[in-house]
């Protein structure tokens, strides 16, 4: 067997700090064309009503951008501590309902977002981080 060469200590602090994943912004605008038939980003794209305004999302515990009318089992979440950041959202994209299974342990669970995004999300969270203040 052929011993192999311990990581140098900056190479580790390298991976150790690494994002899991790394999203592109640009290819996130692009694709976030398919977000917007139900979902706004304040002062820059103007879409639909049906779900709420994302302006911010990064950073917010879930279920309570002020005046949208959240479904229980995402209030729920948002009471129990999720706070969207890069990596959840990505998750939760990929298949909502799923997402909130998971996260509250109850089979039940369901999201009023019915649609999925089973790739891309990675480009659209990091578009979304954009609007972060």
């Amino acid at each position: 067997m052929k011993a192999t060469k311990p990581l140098s200590v900056l190479a580790a602090l390298a991976l150790m700090t690494a994002p899991a994943f790394a999203g592109d912004a640009g290819a996130g605008e692009k694709d976030f064309r398919k977000c917007k038939a139900c979902h706004s980003i304040e002062g820059a794209v103007k879409g639909g009503r049906t779900g709420p305004d994302l302006h911010g999302v990064i950073g917010r515990t879930a279920g309570t951008y002020d005046g949208f009318k959240y479904g229980p089992d995402l209030v729920a979440a948002g009471e129990k501590g999720l706070v969207w950041d890069e990596e959840n959202i990505v998750t939760y994209v990929a298949d909502p309902k799923a997402f909130l299974q998971e996260y509250l342990g109850d089979s039940g669970a369901k999201s009023k977002m019915t649609f999925k995004l089973p790739k891309g999300g990675e480009d659209i969270a990091a578009y979304l981080a954009t609007f972060t203040e």
